[in-house]
């Protein structure tokens, strides 16, 4: 679907969640995403994004790395589902711990970019992270993103006293 020098970045298939849950569900990885998730919970990321697919012609790829076809994570986008930002296109991206740091999920985001610009018919293209998860918004900003305070918001999947819940916003506009 989308092919970047180093990445291919496809749709799902019915044999990717088990390796993905491999590679992606550690306490590591979903240190800022609420911990490990369930296997149900897993099940219910899959359906979501397969729907998406399905519905938007987009989702959170899988990205493998061309050179062995290894899975190192997903990217892609998502209606966004949650506070000021609900009904916008929400780019997002998920890699295994020894992706990181290599320029995969830069060069993975970029592509998915590029793509949105020339497929969708958004304004612009928002980021959502927590202030803890440093790499996630430090990438937000490599992308050419920039904080928009006025939508950041308490994500209600958490209690109000979480340190999870405030989530920070991001945004890019469309290119000239």
């Amino acid at each position: 679907m989308i092919e970047t020098s180093r990445l291919l970045l496809r749709p799902w298939t019915t044999t990717d969640l088990a390796e993905f849950t491999r590679i992606a569900n550690t306490p590591t990885v979903m240190e800022h995403l609420g911990g490990v998730a369930t296997s149900e919970a897993m099940q219910a990321l899959y359906d979501r994004i397969v729907a998406s697919q399905v519905e938007h012609g987009f989702c959170f790829w899988i990205v493998e790395r061309r050179a062995d076809r290894a899975m190192l994570g997903i990217c892609g986008f998502k209606v966004a589902n949650v506070g000021p930002i609900m009904g916008e296109i929400e780019i997002g991206w998920r890699f295994r711990q020894d992706a990181w740091g290599q320029g995969y999920a830069r060069e993975a985001a970029t592509a998915c970019l590029d793509w949105a610009w020339r497929n969708l018919a958004c304004t612009r293209i928002v980021a959502i992270t927590i202030i803890a998860n440093r790499g996630s918004w430090g990438l937000m900003e490599r992308l050419g993103m920039t904080r928009q305070g006025d939508l950041d918001f308490d994500h209600p999947n958490y209690p109000a006293d979480h340190p999870q819940a405030p989530h920070i916003t991001y945004a890019i506009a469309r290119p000239l």
